[in-house]
């Protein structure tokens, strides 16, 4: 399979430099939290940085206003529906916007939307890009099609090895149209010096965390296949017992699985040490009160973004041996990696991560931090994917257009005029 390389010979800024600065559009189902969400904000905010005009399109959510502070323009759509008759409106608008701002790029970053998509950019002049965040399960013929539209690209981002193989097992999907490239963050924010201890003792207090526990956070939307009930197993099966354990994440749309994983945790006799958060504003203080990170999937993760989050903040990770997790953290050097389901293995990496003294802490965190300076950043992610959008562009002709205030202007009236 190829990668873009690190130095491409055609690079999107080329294409900004000759004044001919290209419109990309990316498209995903809500902007709230996750991964694809915070993968699109950042792309958001490079392209405007490189001279380019961005135009985001989603449902909404509560970080739509990320975008137009980098710069780009939100376009509010019915995108996440599953709805047939929904999909083949979305058909229609999303070519209008591709035509009327002569959209250069699009790029589809979930598989409801890229059905819609696909189509859209037929008869136009738009390339076509998609990306896959997951190794969705196949569980039928019909299921199988609907997994295929994020194969269609032509270029179709992996965001790890492990999706690269996926893509090619199942769908078919050639070698030479895959670019991996792993997901990045922003190092100025994840570092232990970016916490200041006020940050810290305030969400402490928020979440009555006991003075002088061991701290373990398993961050993650609470759902069955992040593994709660599989950490609790190993939590009573710890040798230290003045633990404090976290779950982190929201429970939005999985309120049911929530009261079943109150009951579990209190069956098991441990309501007073383990305590649900539902939401969280300030993630790089929370691995700081961290002793151990915690994520303990059921599923392979496709990246796993987490255990770079962990390691970025020098902290002790601990995840399951699948997925992305294989590529992101280095077995026994900046983090262990468990069978999935084994109780008695992830016990004992929990009881090794915190019998580490201040010497060996020290040491894993800078071999952590270090990986992720070297392989996970988001200046990396982001030119990996301006990297693909200029190959495709190579071969179009990118139309000038006005500057970027401009632009968001003329959009901005048309949307509401």
């Amino acid at each position: 399979m190829m990668r873009v390389p690190d130095s491409a010979s055609v690079t999107f800024r080329t294409f900004v430099e000759g004044m001919r600065a290209p419109v990309i559009m990316q498209i995903l189902p809500a902007l709230n939290s996750g991964g694809v969400e915070q993968g699109v904000i950042d792309i958001n905010a490079a392209i405007v940085r490189a001279g380019g005009h961005s135009i985001v399109v989603s449902s909404g959510g509560r970080k739509v206003e990320k975008i137009s502070e980098a710069g780009g323009v939100h376009i509010t759509m019915p995108i996440n529906s599953k709805n047939p008759f929904v999909i083949i409106a979305n058909i229609s608008r999303l070519r209008k916007i591709i035509r009327d701002y002569n959209v250069d790029i699009v790029h589809a970053c979930s598989r409801a939307p890229a059905w819609s998509a696909s189509r859209a950019v037929q008869g136009t002049f738009a390339k076509y890009v998609t990306s896959c965040h997951a190794a969705h399960k196949i569980t039928g013929p019909l299921k199988r099609l609907y997994n295929s539209s994020i194969a269609k690209g032509e270029r179709v981002i992996a965001v790890s090895h492990f999706l690269a193989d996926y893509l090619e097992q199942n769908y078919n999907t050639s070698p030479d149209k895959i670019r991996i490239i792993h997901r990045g963050l922003p190092i100025e924010n994840f570092h232990p010096n970016s916490v200041t201890p006020e940050r810290m003792i305030k969400l402490a207090q928020q979440w009555r965390v006991p003075d002088g526990a061991s701290v373990i956070i398993l961050p993650g939307r609470i759902s069955r296949i992040k593994g709660h009930m599989f950490l609790v197993d190993a939590l009573q099966k710890l040798v230290q017992k003045d633990v404090f354990c976290l779950f982190v994440g929201s429970d939005i749309g999985n309120e049911r699985y929530r009261k079943e994983l109150e009951n579990y945790i209190d069956s098991r006799g441990l309501s007073g040490s383990v305590r649900i958060v539902t939401n969280c504003d300030d993630m790089p203080a929370a691995y700081m009160l961290a002793t151990v990170v915690a994520t303990p999937s059921l599923v392979p993760e496709g990246f796993g973004r987490i255990a770079i989050e962990a390691q970025a903040m020098g902290r002790p990770v601990i995840a399951t041996d699948h997925g992305g997790s294989r590529e992101t953290i280095l077995r026994d050097t900046t983090g262990w990696l468990v069978p999935p389901g084994d109780v008695y293995a992830l016990s004992e990496a929990i009881n090794e991560a915190m019998s580490l003294d201040a010497r060996q802490r020290a040491v894993l965190a800078t071999r952590a931090m270090s990986h992720v300076i070297q392989h996970f950043t988001n200046e990396q992610m982001c030119a990996g994917t301006l990297d693909v959008y200029a190959e495709l562009l190579e071969s179009t002709a990118v139309r000038a257009l006005p500057s970027n205030d401009g632009f968001r202007a003329d959009i901005r009236h048309r949307i509401t005029g």
